[in-house]
């Protein structure tokens, strides 16, 4: 009896005695592991005692941020680097090394190879070189230029699989505050997108030949030095000109620059490859930029100025006058060469392409509304 009370109290003693010690030992880790955890909690980003905030890794692209990145991804493997290179004679050893000598931007214009740029970004270069957007670098031949454009195309040897033309769209229906978008090589710093809008248009800027470019874009899109040559794009990602100059004091984009228009560098481009220079005929006006004819409802092609002896001049056609008191008189309004309609500036210049200079064409236009007729001679 005593062996078993006494069996009873020594297992009594022992769960009392494991009870105790499990209870500590485990008590101790649950306090070890609560404390561990406010440590990590006050280590995390979340925690109220650190220095870095929580990052939300949600991106947020508005639809018009979006579209415009759709449109750098795009048109940017279509836009290049041109670099001029120099001669450069070593005084002593008499030696002749190359040297870059200037920089601007192009755009492929086709899978031939065909580049286009500004006339003054080359016009230093004994050799030209460009750059695609993959980093290849490529050497240029010239084949035309048009200083009183401002305009050049180069030819490279590069692959057809590495050429990604750009679109190109009219610049006659262009609107003021249409988005732009302009992207070059500013500064030397290449593939960079600026935005803006169309600020005006019909303007009349110098060309580096002395002449004057006349229904040029004007453009507040940031155009510094190294944009020059490079596409001046709609919101489609269309080319609608080409990047030329700019106006500032200081030589840095002011918001005033200036790209030629797509449908005179679409002419210009297309006789500098066939020709090498520029052949279309010429009836010898200027004529009405097509957005100010849109909004006086003008059907056909009115004449705003006559070059001095041109052919227009000498078969009798009037331009635009202002008369003393500020009103405008319109100029004789073309509606038919020959036998085909006229109906835009555009239908003129397509027109005119299927003549060479030197013919004589039947010429039809309206004067204060009446429906008249003369014979004009095309010259170069």
């Amino acid at each position: 009896m005593r062996s078993g009370t006494s069996n009873l109290l020594l297992g009594l003693l022992l769960l009392a005695t494991g009870w105790f010690i499990g209870s500590r030992f485990f008590g101790t880790d649950s306090s070890n592991r609560s404390e561990e955890s406010e440590i990590q909690s006050d280590n995390s980003p979340e925690g109220e005692s650190s220095p870095r905030k929580a990052v939300d890794s949600v991106r947020y692209l508005t639809n018009s941020e979006q579209a415009t990145i759709s449109l750098f991804e795009n048109a940017a493997p279509s836009v290049c680097y041109i670099t001029t290179i120099a001669q450069q004679r070593d005084f002593w050893s008499r030696n002749i090394t190359e040297i870059p000598s200037g920089s601007g931007s192009g755009f492929i214009w086709d899978k031939k190879g065909h580049i286009i740029t500004n006339f003054h970004v080359i016009q230093q270069g004994l050799k030209v070189r460009v750059t695609l957007s993959d980093h290849s670098a490529w050497d240029a031949e010239v084949v035309g230029t048009e200083p009183n454009k401002d305009l050049a195309v180069l030819k490279i040897d590069a692959p057809a699989e590495k050429l990604r033309p750009l679109p190109i769209a009219s610049s006659a229906r262009l609107r003021v505050g249409q988005s732009v978008y302009a992207i070059g090589n500013p500064f030397g710093l290449d593939q960079s997108l600026t935005t803006g809008v169309i600020s005006a248009l019909g303007r009349e800027i110098t060309s580096i030949g002395g002449r004057p470019i006349r229904d040029v874009i004007q453009t507040d899109a940031a155009i510094n030095p190294g944009n020059s040559g490079g596409p001046l794009l709609d919101s489609g990602g269309r080319l609608i000109g080409v990047n030329t100059m700019i106006y500032s004091p200081s030589g840095a984009s002011a918001g005033i620059g200036f790209s030629i228009p797509s449908d005179e560098v679409n002419w210009v481009v297309s006789d500098l490859i066939a020709y090498g220079q520029v052949k279309r005929p010429r009836i010898g006006i200027e004529l009405l930029p097509q957005q100010y004819a849109d909004d006086w409802e003008v059907k056909g092609a009115m004449i705003m100025g006559l070059v001095p002896g041109g052919g227009a001049e000498k078969a009798g056609l009037k331009a635009l006058e202002q008369t003393a008191e500020g009103e405008i008189v319109f100029g004789d309004i073309i509606t038919k060469v020959d036998q085909h309609q006229i109906t835009s500036n555009n239908d003129l210049f397509l027109i005119l392409e299927k003549y060479k200079a030197g013919v004589r064409i039947d010429v039809t236009f309206l004067r204060d509304g009446k429906e008249k007729k003369s014979t004009v001679t095309l010259g170069n």
